[in-house]
């Protein structure tokens, strides 16, 4: 008979894990690119120029980074706590909808004071789409993963009315989408002639921040507590309702700041297909950084690599960017697969054994 036995992986263990999925990923790529057809070689290298090749194709993955940074540190946050936050999308675009209603005119200042309102808006109303399900997990019992995942088509059918009523744009010519933000309300350009802006800086800072707060706080140590057994953390004095409440909306914060810097950085406006799916492709940024606030900067940046490689290579030779879909979901299960064999192993023990 075989037994599974908890271990406590090292650090290297934990390093090597997610480094390992992605260079497993890639390899499993190189599977459909020859059946494709493709050369292999000529693939590979055509999608490491596409990220590194010029100082444009750097900053359109630094940009492609930007939202997953923030999308991927509110699902690391609230995973941490075993709050299971699949709402990311959605509290992403009510972050953006509250960013141009109040951006795109409705309230008139200085840049000193219209942007950080406008960041301030995105980030509660990106909290506000969590607090409800974290209350309705914490008062009834409620699955929050059913909860947030359904709460997001809620939130785009009401961001695609929005749009097609109140907040669209006048000069738009019944286009659904939303006034253009005003200059005030703009995040800066960090690079002349470029799409990079400030919402990297704030996805950055936001890591660091966040990583300190994990390992260093006494807030941090209790939402660790409730992650790892709510139970005994409850037992032990700690508020696991409040805590978990605070995560929920710390972490929608981040997802709404995400949808900030898609309008107010990027776009200019809002449309109802502002993400291709950031805040889904979010959750698997946490897993392969394994929930760790400065290994998401990292995993961000490689799936941003990813698709913006594989776009460029599926132009130039013709192999369906849908491609990248495939690596970083290959990713996702190496790194799930990873952890398991870093946290457990598999003992064979004796029948007499066994039964002890």
């Amino acid at each position: 008979m075989i037994r599974i036995e908890p271990r406590e992986p090292s650090a290297l263990t934990n390093v090597a894990v997610p480094v390992g999925a992605a260079v497993i990923s890639l390899g499993l790529a190189a599977v459909p690119l020859a059946l494709a057809g493709a050369d292999i070689l000529a693939a590979f290298a055509l999608m490491w120029g596409g990220v590194f090749g010029s100082l444009f194709a750097f900053t359109e993955t630094l940009t492609r980074a930007t939202p997953l940074i923030l999308t991927g540190l509110a699902a690391a946050v609230a995973f941490r706590a075993r709050l299971w936050n699949i709402g990311g999308e959605g509290q992403l675009y009510l972050g953006a909808l509250a960013a141009v209603a109040i951006g795109s005119g409705a309230v008139a200042g200085p840049a000193w004071v219209l942007l950080p309102l406008v960041m301030v808006a995105g980030a509660l109303a990106g909290a506000a789409a969590l607090v409800l399900p974290a209350w309705l997990k914490t008062r009834f019992g409620a699955d929050e993963v059913v909860t947030t995942l359904l709460l997001n088509f809620v939130i785009l059918l009401f961001v695609q009315m929005m749009l097609e009523g109140p907040l669209q744009d006048p000069m738009g010519m019944g286009w659904p989408q939303s006034a253009p933000v005003v200059e005030e309300a703009t995040l800066p350009q960090l690079l002349d002639r470029m799409r990079l802006h400030a919402g990297l800086l704030v996805g950055l800072a936001a890591a660091v921040i966040l990583h300190g707060v994990m390992t260093r706080t006494t807030w941090g140590l209790r939402m660790r507590a409730v992650g790892e057994n709510a139970p005994a953390a409850r037992h032990a004095g700690i508020p696991v309702t409040r805590t978990l409440l605070w995560v929920a909306v710390l972490s929608g914060a981040l997802a709404g700041l995400a949808g900030v810097g898609e309008v107010a950085g990027l776009k200019g406006y809002l449309t109802a297909d502002l993400s291709p799916g950031y805040g889904y492709a979010g959750i698997v940024v946490a897993m392969l950084a394994r929930l760790s606030p400065l290994g998401v900067v990292l995993a961000a940046l490689f799936v941003a690599a990813v698709f913006v490689g594989a776009d460029t290579m599926s132009r130039a030779i013709g192999v369906s960017s849908y491609l990248a879909d495939l690596v970083v979901a290959t990713s996702l299960l190496t790194v799930l697969v990873g952890g398991f064999v870093a946290r457990y192993r598999v003992v064979r023990v004796r029948t007499g054994e066994a039964r002890q």
